[in-house]
């Protein structure tokens, strides 16, 4: 189903709310909630996707979140982005 169809349904369904299914309208919102979550996903190859799904279960990220951070940092490493600055009168863990 696209997204106009969605979109169309969802009209349907808030014209007709008294006529509508509680189990119909459930799938209609989950399906809505769905595409919402995906709108603003970026496409890789398989192997790069794949890479990233692991990835971001070991971080315990989404992949949306992986995927930000994964480019902030690769951005402050080449200076595209300052790096976050230290506190230098804080204290630090470990020894010199």
């Amino acid at each position: 189903m696209s997204l106009p169809d969605t979109a169309m349904l969802l009209e349907e369904a808030a014209d007709r709310i008294g006529d509508v299914a509680l189990p119909d309208l459930q799938i209609l919102l989950r399906r809505a909630a769905l595409r919402l979550r995906n709108s603003s996903a970026v496409s890789f190859e398989d192997d790069v996707d794949e890479s990233l799904r692991d990835l971001a279960g070991e971080l315990g990220f989404t992949r949306n979140d992986t995927i930000r951070f994964i480019v902030r940092e690769w951005m402050e490493k080449n200076t595209y982005l300052p790096v976050h600055e230290l506190d230098e009168d804080g204290d630090v863990d470990g020894s010199a």
